[in-house]
C-alpha cells in the first residue's frame, strides 16, 4: 500500500485563505538525482497567494501542492551517485512547489545543507528571499546608490535581505520606500539603510533626489510595478539600471507615464523572475547563496527576522496574516 502524508490542498482548486485545508495524499518518489526531504517547516510567499487564487502561472513541473521553500531531513534519494548529500543530512532549499506537506522530492541541487547556527524556521524563510537576489546583487556591486523599493507586504524579506545584501556589496547609500514609519524605522535603525520615505505620505522619488543632490540612484530593486514605475525613471541616474523583480501594484501603467528618461539617462530596464528558470540557472544561483550570503547568516552578520510561526493546521490563518500586509 502506498505510503500517505498530510499536505494543505485548496477546495475547488482555487479561492480565498479559507478554502485551504489539510488534506491526505500520497508521499512522492524522488526522481533520478532527486531527495526525499521530510519537511521541518515551510515559508510563505506572495506568490503562494497569488497561485492559491489560481492568478500564477505554474512551471509545468511543480506538483498541484503549494510551497517553494522549506528545510527538514532527508529520508531518502532516487537515483543519485553524488557525495554532496547523505540520508539524514539536515538541509533547507527551494523547489517549484510541493513543500506545504510533510515531505517533499526535491532536486539535489537546489539543497542547502542546514547550519546548526539557525533553526528550522529561519532556513525554511532564506532560498526564495537570497536566490532570488544573486542576478540584482551582482549589479549592485560598486554602486554608489541602491534604492530598494520595499513597500509594505509579503515580499518585505527580499527587501530585508537586499539591503543586508547590498551593504555587504559595498553600495554607498541605500534608499527604501515603505507604506509606514514603523517599517521605514525598522530598515534604517534595524538594518542600516541610508534613508526612508512613506511612499503614501511622500513624494518619495523628489526626496532620494534631494538627498542624492540631484544625482539618483545606480540601481532601482523594484517589486511593487506601476505605481513606483514613474519614481523608479526619476531617481535613476544617469547610465543608471532598474531590476524589476515583481508588479505588486499592477501591470498596467497610469496615464501621463513620461518614459524619455530611458533615452535621456540611458537607463537599463531589466525584468527577473525565479520560479520559472530551469534547474541548471537556479544551481548557479543556489550555489552564489552558499558562497556570499550563508557563511554571514551562520556568523549573525545577516539577520533573519520572522514575523511569526503558525502550526501546520493553521496555514489559513498564516494566509490572511501575509495578505493583511502588516
Amino acid at each position: 500500500m502506498a505510503r500517505t502524508m498530510r499536505a494543505i490542498a485548496i477546495k475547488g482548486g482555487k479561492g480565498p485563505a479559507d478554502a485551504l485545508f489539510v488534506d491526505t495524499i500520497p508521499v512522492p518518489a524522488p526522481a533520478s538525482n532527486q531527495a526525499l526531504v521530510k519537511v521541518k517547516a515551510f515559508g510563505l510567499n506572495r506568490m503562494d497567494l497569488l497561485q492559491r487564487e489560481g492568478q500564477y502561472p505554474v512551471p509545468p513541473q511543480a506538483p498541484s501542492t503549494l510551497g517553494v521553500e522549506f528545510s527538514g531531513t532527508i529520508e531518502s534519494f532516487g537515483d543519485y551517485a553524488g557525495k554532496d548529500f547523505a540520508v539524514g543530512d539536515n538541509v533547507f532549499g527551494l523547489a517549484y512547489g510541493g513543500a506545504y506537506a510533510e515531505y517533499i522530492a526535491v532536486s539535489v541541487s537546489m539543497l542547502v545543507h542546514k547550519p546548526a547556527e539557525l533553526s528550522w524556521e529561519e532556513t525554511a524563510g532564506i532560498p526564495e528571499a537570497i536566490i532570488t537576489l544573486p542576478a540584482a546583487v551582482s549589479i549592485i556591486t560598486n554602486s554608489h546608490g541602491v534604492d530598494v523599493d520595499n513597500s509594505d507586504a509579503s515580499d518585505v524579506f527580499i527587501s530585508i535581505a537586499g539591503i543586508q545584501l547590498s551593504k555587504a556589496d559595498n553600495a554607498s547609500d541605500i534608499y527604501v520606500t515603505a507604506g509606514s514609519q514603523e517599517k521605514i524605522d525598522f530598515c534604517v535603525d534595524k538594518l542600516g539603510a541610508t534613508a526612508g520615505y512613506n511612499y503614501r505620505t511622500q513624494d518619495w522619488a523628489s526626496e532620494i533626489q534631494k538627498a542624492t543632490e540631484g544625482r539618483g540612484v545606480d540601481v532601482v530593486i523594484d517589486f511593487v510595478g506601476a505605481t513606483h514605475f514613474q519614481g523608479n525613471l526619476n531617481v535613476a541616474a544617469r547610465d543608471g539600471r532598474i531590476v524589476q523583480l515583481g508588479q505588486m501594484s499592477g501591470s498596467t501603467l497610469p496615464a501621463g507615464v513620461d518614459i524619455s528618461s530611458f533615452i535621456r539617462k540611458r537607463l537599463r530596464f531589466e525584468g527577473s523572475t525565479l520560479r520559472s528558470r530551469d534547474e541548471q540557472y537556479q544551481k548557479k544561483l543556489r550555489d552564489l547563496l552558499v558562497e556570499h550570503a550563508l557563511p554571514k547568516f551562520k556568523d549573525g552578520s545577516f539577520k533573519i527576522f520572522i514575523e511569526k510561526t503558525f502550526p501546520f493546521e493553521q496555514v489559513a490563518e498564516a494566509h490572511k496574516l501575509l495578505e493583511s500586509n502588516r
